[in-house]
């Protein structure tokens, strides 16, 4: 009973904050921006560690979007939401993003996991800024361990790598990303 109350809620708080627009993509004060920004920082330096040969996406990127934790949840229905940062080549941060999903199909739990999504060129980096960019679900990413960058290749002008999932999902579902983005300057 407490595991179904358990997914009950997450479920409705995941299918809840998918369904946030886009305005919502920084975080609200500067602490919430500060807090976010450790995380992100966190998680770089853990990728590098996993995998060090992920430094060639960090040095040769147009840019980068990063994504410390993701939620996701579902029964029948799913979402997921999280918040991250993005990056220019060169480590300079030039915004906030928000991730969403939903995901309709034979699913059942939740979890959490990172994303970061590499921009290959100026171009793939635009038509994200401007929203027009979603992650479809035959989208591949690459599941960050030792070595797997090594391997990896653009699609479209990105890749995308995901940290090992924490916590228990079973799904056979169709879904895509959607991502927003809010430039640092419309803070301001």
């Amino acid at each position: 009973m407490r595991i179904a109350r358990s997914i009950g809620l997450s479920l409705s708080l995941t299918v809840l904050a998918s369904s946030l627009p886009s305005c919502g993509t920084a975080p609200k004060t500067a602490a919430d921006r500060r807090v976010l920004a450790a995380d992100v920082n966190a998680f770089i330096v853990g990728l590098k560690e996993t995998d060090p040969t992920i430094a060639k996406y960090f040095d040769s990127a147009a840019g980068y979007a990063v994504y410390p934790s993701i939620g996701k949840g579902g029964l029948i229905i799913g979402g997921a939401f999280g918040r991250g940062e993005v990056f220019l080549n060169g480590g300079t941060r030039i915004g906030y993003s928000d991730l969403t999903q939903g995901s309709i199909g034979a699913q059942i739990g939740g979890q959490s996991f990172g994303e970061i999504i590499f921009f290959e060129t100026t171009d793939a980096l635009s038509r994200f800024k401007n929203g027009n960019l979603v992650l479809s679900a035959t989208a591949s990413a690459v599941a960050v361990s030792a070595g797997a960058a090594a391997e990896a290749k653009y699609d479209h002008g990105v890749v995308v790598f995901l940290t090992q999932p924490k916590g228990l999902m079973v799904e056979a579902s169709v879904g895509g990303q959607q991502l927003g983005y809010r430039s640092v300057a419309d803070l301001e």
